[in-house]
């Protein structure tokens, strides 16, 4: 198939590793049209980003890579396309509204393919851009059924990431194993500072001069996932709680956003609890 395709590469670090990758491409008559590599000097790890054109076929690539670089190698080789993804809300439309508005100016990189929340106050707003809604109560269940109901949902869509829009539900160790490294959520924090909830009020209380967002990949500790991206505003004795969180939806926002722009563009690698962003 002749396209655009993205090959991500992490491994321990050596002698040659840029060379014998970009040979591996010219060997399969493959052209290379952008490139980036980084290496951690703390781990000894390499991490190369290589964006190509050309005839491509993945196993035999995947193969000849494997058998040229150490041990330990880790590769993924993804066509260049917009990515699959469902947003999972609850009440709070500040975040679901802006990437609603994205998609729909084709600015999001991605397709909505449905909006999942346990409470129906936001489906008006999502039918408005012609999106399958699913309302989910958690009522009168264990968080394990609820869970289970949500994945079922998600079975019908198969999508490649979960957004968590503000979803202002714990999910469990049982429910990230489905999607590990592919759920995204917005905290309304700059982590690790204010874990949990209520964060303005924690910083309100606390006198702090500035407040930020957090985005982040979920993993089974709550909201210590390795970090996308985070932002801050300076505040002052001035801000309630209240005016505190409403400049905060703002910080929410952008960050978000941003923190999709390079997870759609697979320009991250995840490494122990950290990333590295191309």
């Amino acid at each position: 198939m002749d396209s655009t395709h993205i090959l991500l590469i992490d491994c321990p670090d050596e002698k040659g590793l840029v060379f014998r990758i970009t040979q591996s491409l010219y060997q399969q008559q493959l052209n290379i049209l952008k490139n980036d590599e980084y290496v951690d000097r703390d781990t000894n790890h390499f991490f190369m980003r290589t964006e190509f054109e050309g005839n491509l076929n993945p196993d035999n690539l995947t193969a000849h890579l494997t058998q040229q670089l150490p041990k330990g190698v880790n590769i993924r080789l993804n066509p260049k396309k917009k990515k699959d993804i469902v947003l999972l809300v609850t009440k709070e439309h500040h975040c679901l509204g802006d990437l609603l508005i994205r998609y729909a100016y084709d600015e999001l990189n991605a397709n909505i393919l449905a909006v999942m929340s346990n409470h129906n106050m936001l489906q008006s707003l999502v039918a408005k851009f012609g999106v399958p809604f699913h309302y989910i109560s958690h009522e009168h269940k264990t968080r394990e059924e609820h869970e289970q109901t949500v994945l079922k949902a998600l079975q019908i869509y198969n999508p490649e990431y979960l957004v968590l829009a503000k979803y202002m539900r714990i999910l469990t160790p049982q429910f990230v194993q489905h999607y590990p490294n592919r759920i995204i959520n917005i905290h309304h924090s700059f982590l690790p500072a204010f874990i949990g909830a209520n964060p303005y009020r924690q910083a309100y209380e606390r006198g702090v001069k500035i407040i930020g967002a957090t985005a982040h990949f979920v993993n089974n500790n709550l909201d210590e996932g390795p970090i996308i991206d985070q932002n801050v505003i300076r505040v002052d004795h001035r801000f309630s709680a209240d005016a505190m969180a409403k400049a905060g939806r703002e910080v929410e926002k952008d960050v978000l956003a941003q923190a999709l722009k390079w997870v759609f563009q697979d320009r991250v690698f995840i490494h122990g609890n950290k990333t590295v962003i191309f």
